[in-house]
């Protein structure tokens, strides 16, 4: 007799079969795309603006106003290292650090 697990493997793999015949034997859809053909023109908008790209307003800086800002942070950043480094010098825990207490291990 066959077992139930042979049973049942042979009709997936009969299924899996099947489906790859399938696949394979029938035509692709009729609405295939083809790689020479066009996309359409892009319409234009409600608003009038091309519906393709984002448009951004950014102000480009001139060389000197690059350096001026570069220079302002780098000032801003000495100065924070100034007070960074007289509160390291600090020690947060002045007092003692209290352990924590050993637990009695529960034996049955």
């Amino acid at each position: 007799m066959i077992s139930l697990r042979l049973a049942a493997l042979a009709v997936l793999v009969a299924a899996a079969i099947a489906g790859c015949i399938t696949y394979f034997a029938t035509p692709g859809s009729p609405q295939r795309i083809e790689a020479d053909q066009r996309m359409p023109p892009a319409e234009p908008s409600a608003t009038g603006r091309p519906a393709s790209g984002v448009t951004t307003n950014i102000q480009r800086l001139s060389t000197e106003e690059n350096i001026t800002a570069y220079q302002r942070a780098a000032e801003a950043i000495l100065k924070g290292s100034q007070n960074a480094k007289a509160s390291a010098d600090v020690p947060l825990v002045t007092g003692r650090i209290p352990l924590p207490k050993r637990r009695p291990i529960l034996r049955p």
